[in-house]
């Protein structure tokens, strides 16, 4: 048995009132320390943003240029990522279980790219996201599509089997061809996906009134990539998001298609943790893509 304390001077500090530190996610402050930890995981503390690498292309639509080979084309690129959006089958066979950044897993799926996308259900059980430690899932959300409730009740199904295993909910805002992206449209979709609980929003930047997108939406939203841009412009759009209010980016294509993907992910995290002007990022990713030529 362990002797007793009986020490009789002991340093409670009445004086001083308990910390109660708040937690610097947007709308989190409530959540369990589980699902704040997990957030914490996809967001830096010190700027409240996140720099996600988004290579889940191929659960709709098969091997993506620039992802032929996940195993050359991505690993090198993740020490570089706050966290990885990707598939339970590219996190199985291809991410090493070293890697120590947040995993926001692909949760729903179904048509491929050949159907009509938004057709989509839950394809993946939230047990087996626990099992591989995921720090979030991912659902698609099309909002004005033809199953628009579906995929709905898809998020709201993962957000409560979230609450019961600590692990965040992204709900991924989709524009089909037949729906207008603009500001009146994506802040629509992302105020739903936070009304009905999702964690954190994923959607797309716009030049016109992306602010308030971003400030209508109780939750971080994270700027989607999108299509191949120049790296210029791209740069510029991730500055003007986060300026705008975005708490980060969720990149794929303008970077893994990068003819520099290693240089262009540090100069897109230059923008969004340093608010480095385009310019600056630009430059930062034309002499890190000079020194991978000539190494």
């Amino acid at each position: 048995m362990p002797e007793a304390d009986d020490q009789a001077d002991k340093s409670f500090f009445p004086e001083i009132p308990a910390n109660a530190e708040p937690f610097f996610v947007k709308g989190a402050g409530a959540y369990d320390w589980g699902m704040q930890n997990r957030l914490a995981r996809i967001f830096r503390a010190a700027s409240g943003r996140t720099v996600m690498l988004a290579f889940d292309h191929g659960y709709f639509q098969g091997p993506t240029s620039g992802l032929e080979r996940l195993d050359l084309n991505i690993v090198p690129l993740a020490p570089y990522a706050d966290a990885l959006m990707l598939t339970r089958g590219a996190l199985r066979s291809t991410i090493p279980s070293t890697y120590a950044g947040g995993i926001v897993m692909r949760a729903s799926g179904g048509p491929s790219i050949l159907k009509d996308l938004s057709n989509e259900r839950i394809a993946l059980d939230l047990e087996d996201a626990a099992h591989m430690n995921v720090h979030a899932v991912a659902v698609q959300v099309f909002v004005g599509g033809e199953h628009e409730t579906q995929s709905v009740e898809n998020m709201t199904r993962l957000v409560d089997a979230g609450y019961r295993y600590g692990i965040p909910v992204l709900g991924v805002t989709a524009v089909g061809r037949e729906l207008t992206r603009d500001a009146r449209y994506l802040g629509l979709a992302t105020r739903i996906c936070a009304e009905l609980g999702a964690q954190f929003v994923k959607t797309y930047y716009v030049e016109q009134g992306f602010e308030r997108v971003t400030a209508g939406c109780p939750v971080p939203v994270v700027m989607a990539g999108g299509k191949k841009l120049p790296e210029l412009d791209a740069l510029t759009m991730a500055y003007r998001a986060v300026q705008e209010g975005a708490a980060g980016v969720d990149m794929g294509r303008n970077i893994f298609q990068s003819d520099a993907p290693a240089a262009m992910i540090q100069a897109v995290g230059k923008v969004v943790h340093e608010d480095a002007s385009p310019d600056e990022a630009y430059e930062l990713f034309r002499e890190l893509a000079r020194e991978t030529t000539f190494a």
